[in-house]
């Protein structure tokens, strides 16, 4: 040490010698810790809890999940507040939890509008009539996953399919006496291969990003269970649509359908052409909010052109939705929803469902989960089905996809770079068990997204939602029999780790 800096290190001890002799002197305030490190049984009350709530509420008394929600979250609180955590922190927690889909509200919120108006201007009793002259009942469940995948594929919006294109096959599947149940889940099925599958989406870009995979390895490698998986689902599609051949009565009904949607609307293919803009706009890589507000803009602009609908009348269906009074209860019943106040309940189901969370995280519960899940992961299977179970139950507890893919991310990687096993294996798993089994669930973003763009309930569709319940079976599988598991020997030949102790720590 020189002269100059041995100078300034003694003064600099000096000071703080003078300093903490001057009781006025204010010390900066340390984020206080937690008087009681938290242990298993402290992370599942609060869980165990939750979900005996919601069991009660949801399946014995048919209620909404909201309440049970909300008191999951008062277990959790003091339950944190018992480890020592200030309301201070708990509270930052649960704000937090929610600011993390403030975006999803308000993309909600817009679809909702975009419902409403796309309804009023004719644009969805448009691709409903066209759906019903080209769609038949016996090849209607293959071709409703079909189409929502390549939609969702070229847009990487699971959430758009869902609102454009879904809310038209729901309708089509209706007219043809298909059960709503299975078309709903063969367009969740259909919507999420896309939200899987394309570089556009956003999961798709997270999840290599957490594990340390690159994108298109990334693709690739997830192309094998996400391959499997999806000619077992389009083949089930095609057996229980064989139950659904076109006898007279669905004829007839087809008829009626058609003729009603005539009477009551403007039928043109030029209000197909609203959707394609939107679909365009999504593949141009326009934020999702922007190109569904203009989509909602042009529904307003073909409801006065089209339908030649007051001003008064549009606004009332962007606000509080679409009131069909056609006389046929089908037509009524269908197209009788969307507007801006249709999503309140659900944006308020993902700000209680992610307070949970939120605090489960803060308080550190949520790590003492993951880390006693670790503890069994010790080989390629173990480790495998671990990461998938992990998104699964993180989409349970902190409902939102994102955080089902970030935090078992960050979780497992040491666990895959031990077994030698390259990142594009986990960033698989993330996906193939967090992105597909987020809208299955109720009080998950996507669930209750779901939910409430087709109107079928997430547990009435989830039977029928084969590729998101095949693809986290068929990744264990592959983990455990070392199907497509790559291995790392050559990169680490290549780059020795005691060269670079820093870079292979931190790749």
């Amino acid at each position: 040490m020189n002269y100059s800096a041995k100078t300034a290190f003694l003064f600099g001890q000096k000071c703080v010698v003078s300093l903490q002799k001057n009781e006025f002197v204010r010390k900066p305030e340390m984020p206080p810790s937690p008087l009681r490190r938290p242990k298993l049984h402290h992370a599942l009350l609060p869980v165990m809890s939750m979900i005996g709530f919601l069991s009660v509420t949801v399946l014995v008394f048919g209620g909404s999940p909201h309440i049970p929600l909300i008191l999951g979250s008062g277990i959790a609180a003091l339950t944190g507040m018992y480890l020592g955590f200030s309301w201070k922190e708990i509270e930052e927690g649960a704000v937090q939890g929610i600011a993390v889909a403030l975006q999803a509200c308000l993309i909600l919120m817009v679809i909702g509008i975009l419902i409403g108006t796309w309804i009023a201007a004719g644009i969805v009793p448009t691709m409903i009539y066209y759906g019903l002259k080209l769609l038949s009942p016996t090849i209607f469940l293959p071709a409703v996953f079909l189409i929502c995948a390549l939609v969702s594929l070229a847009t990487g919006s699971s959430w758009s399919t869902a609102g454009t294109v879904g809310i038209a096959l729901i309708g089509v599947g209706r007219g043809l006496e298909v059960p709503l149940p299975m078309v709903a889940g063969a367009i969740v099925s259909g919507a999420y291969f896309g939200d899987k599958m394309s570089p556009l989406s956003d999961t798709t870009n997270l999840a290599p990003a957490v594990a340390g995979s690159d994108l298109f390895s990334h693709i690739r490698h997830m192309a094998y269970t996400t391959g499997v998986s999806t000619v077992i689902a389009v083949i089930g599609y095609a057996v229980i649509s064989r139950g659904f051949g076109g006898n007279e009565m669905n004829d007839e009904g087809v008829r009626l359908l058609m003729t009603t949607l005539e009477g009551r609307f403007t039928i043109s293919p030029l209000l197909l052409l609203p959707g394609a803009l939107v679909v365009a706009m999504v593949v141009f890589r326009i934020p999702a909010l922007p190109a569904l507000l203009g989509g909602a803009v042009l529904g307003m602009i073909c409801a006065a052109f089209f339908q030649k609908l007051p001003p008064a009348a549009i606004l009332l269906a962007a606000q509080k939705g679409f009131t069909s009074n056609s006389g046929l209860p089908a037509v009524d019943e269908l197209l009788s929803r969307g507007g801006l106040e249709s999503m309140l309940p659900t944006v308020a189901l993902i700000m209680c469902a992610l307070a949970f969370g939120g605090i489960l995280e803060k308080t550190g519960l949520l790590d003492v989960i993951a880390q006693n899940i670790l503890k069994t992961a010790r080989s390629v299977g173990g480790v495998t089905a671990a990461t998938v179970l992990t998104t699964i139950t993180m989409n349970i507890i902190a409902p939102d996809q994102y955080l089902a893919i970030v935090v078992p991310g960050r979780m497992y990687r040491e666990a895959y770079r031990r077994l030698k096993l390259k990142p594009q294996n986990l960033s698989r798993a993330l996906e193939d068990g967090g992105t597909l089994s987020s809208p299955l669930i109720p009080w998950n973003t996507c669930g209750a997204y779901m939910a409430a763009t087709l109107g079928v309930h997430p547990f009435l569709y989830l039977p029928f939602a084969f590729l998101n319940l095949l693809n986290p079976l068929v990744s264990i599988l592959f983990g455990f029999t070392g199907i497509t598991m790559v291995k790392e020997e050559s990169e680490i030949a290549e780059v020795p780790e005691q060269k670079d102790p820093q870079r292979n720590r931190h790749s």
